[in-house]
């Protein structure tokens, strides 16, 4: 069985009672929201295709630690982290070769989106999928591995639904949650560029392409 698919049967979500968290009244200058704009149909076997090449792994952190989501890249080079810190590399450590080819539609996905929120001429030249199994989310971070902060970051999510954390230029300014659904592209650049942003924790939940989990393509231009 593909490790994105599972059986038709469990299509409900666990929580549909639930109410998804509220929305931020306005996003950031720089910020926006592309309600659906990712078919994720399309991208599911782009993902299986990437996974057999360079498998999901868990990467440590500089301090020891583990990081919650499982990782996996493509693109000319790919984000890695360890002891040594977080970084791009264009070999995967864990198969010794290259990381596979960023996929025509990822890198049309990724500069369509990018136009459509007023930022033009993006080329991506790496893509970071994250795979959040239930329970798992990321803290608040800043994209600053990159070479040019000029140039956007583009996020799509698939899968289980969730909430994006918008944070502020400092880590201890509040964030406020974004409900994010299957499909939702995530565009940021200029003035939002380096604002700390994060995931909550996956609630319990299936998906009818992707199972017990939600996936998130990064799109960056890293040198």
């Amino acid at each position: 069985m593909s490790p994105l698919h599972a059986p038709a049967a469990r299509l409900t979500d666990l929580l549909t009672g639930l109410e998804p968290p509220p929305a931020p009244a306005a996003l950031p200058e720089g910020m926006f929201l592309l309600r659906g704009r990712a078919d994720p149909a399309v991208l599911a076997p782009l993902i299986e295709t990437v996974a057999a090449t360079a498998p999901f792994r868990f990467m440590k952190t500089k301090r020891g630690g583990q990081l919650s989501a499982a990782m996996t890249s493509c693109g000319v080079c790919g984000w890695v982290s360890d002891r040594r810190g977080y970084r791009y590399e264009s070999i995967d450590p864990d198969t010794g070769r290259p990381w596979p080819t960023l996929p025509p539609a990822f890198r049309r996905l990724a500069a369509e989106a990018s136009a459509e929120a007023g930022f033009p001429g993006f080329e991506p030249d790496t893509c970071l999928i994250n795979r959040y199994a239930i329970g798992s989310g990321m803290g608040l971070h800043q994209d600053a591995d990159e070479r040019d902060f000029g140039q956007p970051i583009v996020s799509v999510s698939l899968g289980l639904p969730t909430a994006f954390l918008i944070g502020g230029a400092e880590r201890r300014d509040r964030p406020g949650p974004l409900p994010l659904q299957s499909g939702d592209v995530m565009v940021f650049g200029g003035p939002a560029r380096l604002l700390f942003h994060g995931v909550r924790p996956v609630k319990p939940g299936f998906d009818p392409l992707f199972g017990p989990f939600r996936y998130n393509l990064t799109f960056r231009r890293a040198r």
